[in-house]
Order: structure tokens, then C-alpha cells, then sequence
């Protein structure tokens, strides 16, 4: 065979063996995202997290090695090198068929979600408060929750409603720290064998010695608050004390509101 002929079949070959690739990619990602046992990362500091809290990955997928090395270097040497040998560099072109969104960090994942049994989590009675979110309609707000959540030491999250809390907005909201807690959707609320607090504003003004340790802390949308069917079945009411005329606080900003006062004023 002539060197160019050569040439034009390895050519060939190689361009045959990167769609291919490019293919396995994008059917990978969108049965993904089918999957309810998966669930994809959108962004570098979701697989931060995701990786810094044991979750199992499936797949890490870049179009920028460079700036993929440098977030790393940056934001998460200590697992720098966990991230460089599991990412896939792909083109950009490649890169924006793996999903409606494209993060600004370049770089997309696929994890397992944690298994996490609701009715189990309300039974154990632990010293820090639970949150739960009686249909939250923002996913990046339900996601900001969790993010606060984790930060502040809750023993986790539950929610109900129409939004999958796992959903990849959620999860980007969260910047990955599903997994650094318990999270969970519930059907229904069954009965308690824990104190229920409901925030609301015609509650009592919070004094952090008022509430439980293990407290199950209620939380409506900052558009209806909680349904009456909660507020009657709640132990008490509570409410953040706020300037006349602001009518409510964004809800993660109320969750954390709320779990710092306790923290801070050792509740």
C-alpha cells in the first residue's frame, strides 16, 4: 500500500472509531439520565463533591483538559489525581450532545445516587435536626437547601411533591452534596415519632432552646408556605423574626437562617 493511500485509510479508521466513541458517549448519558438509580453531575464542584463523599462514578467527561487540570489543582488537589485519571477528553462538539445544559466548567459526570430508605431516616432519632420541604417548586432552591443542609450538620433532607430532589438541577444547586447527606423524596408523611416543627410566619419567634435537637423541621414554598394539612399535624410553630414590610425570605436562606441560629445559640 502507498504511503498516502495509507495515510487516508488510518484516517478513515480513526474517524470511524471517534464517532463510534462519540455515540457509546451519548447513548451512555441519555439512558443516564432515564435512570433512576443514576444521576448526572453537571459542573466540576457537583463531582468534587460527589467524589470527596465516596460516591461511585460511572463516567467523567471533558472538552478542556487544561482547565479540567486546573480546577482540580485549584479547588481539589487532594483528589486531583482521582479526577485526571477517570476524565475522558472529548471535543466541544461532543461535549454539547451529552445533555441540554453545558456547565461553564467543562465537564460533565454520571454517579450513582445514594439509596436512602425516608420512613428509616425519620425513625432514627439523632441529635441534629431533619429538613423537610413540602413541595418545593425551584429545583436550584431545593438544591441550595441541601448545599446549607450539609454545611450546617442536618442529619438530612426530605421532600414532597412533583420534583425529584435528585434531579441534575438539584444536584448542580447543591454543588454535589447530595451526597454528603441523607436525601429523599416522600410520598406522604407518615406519622412521627419526632417532634414537627412548622416554620411559618405567625409562628413564634424562634428561640433556638425551643426546638428539639432532633427536630423535624418543616419548610413551605416561599410563595404558598406550608399546607394546613402541616401546620395542624406540627408541635409548634416557629417563625424568623424580619424588618415590617419583607414579606419572606428565599427558602434556602430561611433553612439556613434557621440551622445556624440553632448552632450558634447551641440549640
Amino acid at each position: 500500500m502507498a504511503p498516502e493511500s495509507a495515510r487516508h485509510t488510518l484516517s478513515a479508521v480513526s474517524t470511524k472509531a471517534l464517532r463510534e466513541e462519540a455515540a457509546r458517549l451519548t447513548g451512555q448519558f441519555q439512558q443516564a439520565r432515564r435512570d433512576p438509580e443514576l444521576v448526572i453531575l453537571e459542573g466540576f464542584h457537583a463531582l468534587k463533591h460527589a467524589l470527596r463523599f465516596d460516591a461511585r462514578i460511572d463516567a467523567v467527561v471533558s472538552w478542556d483538559a487544561e482547565e479540567l487540570a486546573r480546577l482540580s489543582e485549584g479547588f481539589a488537589p487532594d483528589i486531583s489525581e482521582v479526577i485526571a485519571a477517570r476524565a475522558q477528553i472529548v471535543s466541544r462538539k461532543v461535549f454539547r450532545q451529552l445533555g441540554p445544559y453545558e456547565p461553564h466548567t467543562g465537564v460533565v459526570s454520571i454517579a450513582h445516587r445514594s439509596h436512602v430508605d425516608p420512613r428509616k431516616l425519620l425513625a432514627e432519632r439523632g441529635g441534629a435536626p431533619l429538613i423537610l420541604l413540602e413541595d418545593p417548586r425551584h429545583r436550584g432552591n431545593l438544591g441550595a437547601v441541601i448545599r446549607v443542609a450539609a454545611a450546617a450538620r442536618a442529619t438530612g433532607v426530605l421532600t414532597t411533591g412533583i420534583h425529584d430532589p435528585w434531579d441534575p438541577v438539584a444536584v448542580r444547586g447543591s454543588a454535589g452534596l447530595h451526597f454528603a447527606l441523607p436525601v429523599a423524596h416522600l410520598e406522604r408523611l407518615p406519622e412521627l415519632d419526632r417532634p414537627l416543627l412548622a416554620l411559618d410566619p405567625d409562628g413564634e419567634p424562634i428561640r433556638p432552646r425551643m426546638v428539639p435537637a432532633d427536630a423535624l423541621l418543616a419548610f413551605g414554598s416561599e410563595r404558598h408556605g406550608l399546607s394546613s394539612s402541616l401546620l395542624e399535624r406540627a408541635d409548634a410553630r416557629i417563625s424568623l423574626p424580619m424588618r415590617a414590610g419583607v414579606s419572606s425570605l428565599n427558602l434556602a436562606t430561611s433553612v439556613a437562617a434557621v440551622l445556624y441560629s440553632l448552632q450558634l445559640c447551641g440549640g
